[in-house]
């Protein structure tokens, strides 16, 4: 999830074309930040889905390794980076401290006692909860993350919007989000993760009917918000936008509507992520390699000397080494030597409390590292 940049606050007038800056490029951008989107959804359509539903979700099972994955273990690496200072230093207000040991060590306690619990009572209903928990906090996550992005390129491009049309388009986000998950939860319906069946809430009608609702009116009034912008300032961030839309509408509240495209969506979601954090950690690398001390003592440092690339690829290599020991190697081990009543829980118990942990938290250390008030964001997404 990204948060708003501090800048996004004030809303000059918009700078020339000549001024705008992106997070790699105006091409790339559109691309990474959901305009594959675009292109790859009309494509599923020229295909029968029950004969391709089992090949694209098998790939997209092992891009996951390449994508999925290391965005996880990427937001482990900057949020747990320096922590004690981030936690229990001056450095950052009371605020952003309590966050950071709120994310950082209190819910993840929480978490894994509640997942723990679960597991040796063989309570497949309390399982099931971690697991719609964890349904609840993607679609936050994705809404979130999209409207982020579009405040992110509007900082990048200098094209700001006013206070009341950001509450507008933020308040859309969580009617969205909100009418998503109702929709899933709409009916007692049993899901599957990996071979733990979990049931979904009775939402009541009336509850399903007003959430959507919600949505309805509020894309209205968006539309109308971001119109009467684009009148008035006569330029919009075109790719923050495409991210902004693409997020909460093509990879959630209609994430149903091709029944392939929510095997491909976390590829993009994440993909939409990693433009994010890779210059930010590009970034960060740039600025750190500026110090003596830094460069002493490291064998990447040792390797790559002051190239921030190298360094970055070790970063990126970190994660994927990461991302594959959470996602698969702890817990299909763990399966494997652990005992438990395999009995009352038929599947495969690790895989599957490891992914709510980790899909959870992920939720919880973004809601912290992007926010405005973080001066590393301001520092280095925007350097």
């Amino acid at each position: 999830m990204l948060a708003q940049p501090a800048r996004a606050a004030s809303v000059p007038a918009a700078a020339p074309a000549s001024a705008a800056r992106y997070l790699h490029g105006p091409v790339a951008d559109f691309l990474l930040l959901g305009g594959s989107s675009l292109l790859l959804l009309p494509l599923l359509f020229l295909f029968p889905a029950a004969e391709i539903k089992v090949q694209v979700a098998a790939a997209m099972l092992l891009l996951s390794n390449v994508l999925n994955h290391p965005h996880f273990a990427h937001s482990y690496q900057i949020f747990y980076r320096g922590y004690r200072a981030k936690a229990f230093g001056p450095a950052l207000g009371r605020e952003m401290r309590a966050r950071y040991l709120f994310a950082g060590l209190i819910a993840p306690v929480l978490l894994a006692g509640f997942l723990a619990y679960g597991a040796l009572a063989a309570d497949m209903r309390l399982l099931g909860y971690g697991a719609n928990l964890m349904a609840l906090a993607v679609g936050w996550h994705y809404t979130k993350q999209g409207y982020g992005m579009l405040m992110v390129d509007a900082a990048l491009k200098r094209r700001f919007f006013d206070d009341r049309t950001k509450q507008i388009l933020l308040a859309n986000c969580y009617a969205v989000w909100l009418a998503a998950w109702t929709n899933l939860n709409v009916s007692i319906a049993a899901e599957d993760l990996w071979g733990l069946a979990y049931y979904s809430f009775a939402v009541p009608q009336p509850l399903h009917i007003l959430a959507n609702a919600a949505a309805a009116i509020t894309t209205a009034a968006s539309i109308l918000a971001v119109a009467l912008h684009w009148k008035a300032k006569g330029t919009l961030p075109v790719n923050g936008m495409v991210a902004y839309l693409v997020s909460i509408y093509l990879w959630l509240l209609f994430v149903n509507i091709n029944p392939v495209w929510g095997f491909v969506v976390p590829a993009l979601h994440s993909l939409q992520y990693l433009a994010v954090v890779w210059r930010y950690q590009l970034n960060y690398e740039k600025a750190q390699l500026g110090s003596e001390d830094f460069r002493k003592g490291s064998l990447a440092r040792a390797l790559f000397g002051d190239n921030p690339r190298g360094h970055m690829a070790v970063f990126v290599l970190t994660g994927a080494a990461l991302g594959f020991l959470g996602f698969w190697g702890i817990p299909m081990l763990a399966d494997q030597w652990v005992p438990y009543d395999r009995q009352a829980i038929a599947g495969a118990l690790f895989l599957f409390v490891f992914w709510v942990f980790l899909n959870v938290h992920h939720y919880l250390l973004d809601s912290v590292m992007w926010r405005r008030e973080n001066p590393d964001t301001r520092a280095y997404l925007f350097g």
